[in-house]
């Protein structure tokens, strides 16, 4: 059974359809993420994964359960990161995580939980002397306090130096050793990019497109980017290309062939004794395809 699953989901507010007609299936044990601009219904759906919103229409089933009947056995079997928590500033991180695990039935060990966000230093540290990443990594671990299937996480990294959202990805990957089905949402293409199995794109509160991180969108087929410099005394009307183009002193050229591509110009310039300066070959950045599905570019 997929930990998730929705049909023809439907909430509005008035006028405006939120979530219009969503299809949705999350599979046990991958981590999904759920992109969009803001305002294009990815905190109502999540919401109402949640049981903290109720549809107009649809059919919602997480871990087997409908989130809007609150039922206790659900609400125990899933774990909630927001974008902003607020945890009590004067207790330390092992008092904190501790408390919370006392009203779960199940419940990981709070050592565990520690040394599974990486907060074994300041496990004796009250709350309020952690740094923005540390607080962060205490507010995952509140969320996986009570051992749940399902982790809802929305933004898990904003505010993160590269460094820490590094670290972060790294207890989100070992998460996923752990059997755990994550629903992220996320504004980082290069987070998606490293973290989701699985993507959905979803904008005026429709899905508008879904696949693995390497062919949402046609990414797979879409087209190659080649670029190359030359050295300043070679005459660039010579490349044997039609596409290639002088750029800023940089030559480009867009190929659904690169290979045959790359051979032609590679070929040409052995001949010619030329070296190809920064030669790059780029397909389609996750970045490129959600600007270009969402309008955004």
């Amino acid at each position: 059974m997929p930990a998730i699953q929705v049909r023809g989901l439907v909430k509005s507010y008035g006028d405006i359809n939120a979530v219009d007609d969503v299809d949705l299936t999350v599979e046990t044990g991958e981590v999904f993420a759920l992109l969009g601009p803001n305002g294009a219904g990815k905190t109502t759906t999540v919401e109402i994964l949640e049981g903290h919103r109720t549809p107009d229409s649809g059919t919602v089933h997480v871990l087997g359960h409908d989130p809007s009947d609150g039922d206790r056995s659900f609400r125990e079997r899933i774990g909630i990161v927001l974008q902003e928590g607020s945890v009590e500033g004067e207790f330390s991180v092992h008092e904190v995580l501790t408390f919370y695990g006392s009203m779960y039935p199940s419940r990981m060990a709070t050592s565990d939980l520690i040394e599974l966000v990486g907060l074994e230093e300041k496990a004796d540290s009250r709350v309020k002397s952690l740094s923005g990443g540390q607080q962060r990594r205490l507010e995952l671990a509140l969320g996986l306090v009570g051992d749940p299937d399902l982790l809802f996480l929305d933004e898990p990294t904003t505010g993160f130096d590269p460094s820490a959202r590094r670290q972060a990805w790294a207890v989100l990957e070992n998460l996923t050793a752990l059997g755990k089905t994550i629903l992220l949402t996320t504004h980082y293409m290069d987070e998606a990019q490293h973290l989701a199995d699985r993507i959905a794109l979803i904008d005026r509160g429709r899905i508008i497109a879904e696949g693995t991180p390497e062919t949402l969108g046609g990414r797979a087929e879409g087209a190659t980017r080649i670029s190359f410099s030359l050295p300043a005394h070679v005459d660039g009307s010579t490349i044997p290309l039609d596409l290639a183009t002088s750029r800023g002193g940089r030559y480009e050229l867009v190929s659904h062939a690169p290979t045959r591509a790359l051979h032609q110009l590679t070929t040409w310039a052995i001949g010619a004794g030329i070296e190809l300066e920064r030669l790059e070959v780029d397909r389609p950045s996750l970045e490129d395809i959600y600007l270009e599905l969402t309008g955004e570019n």
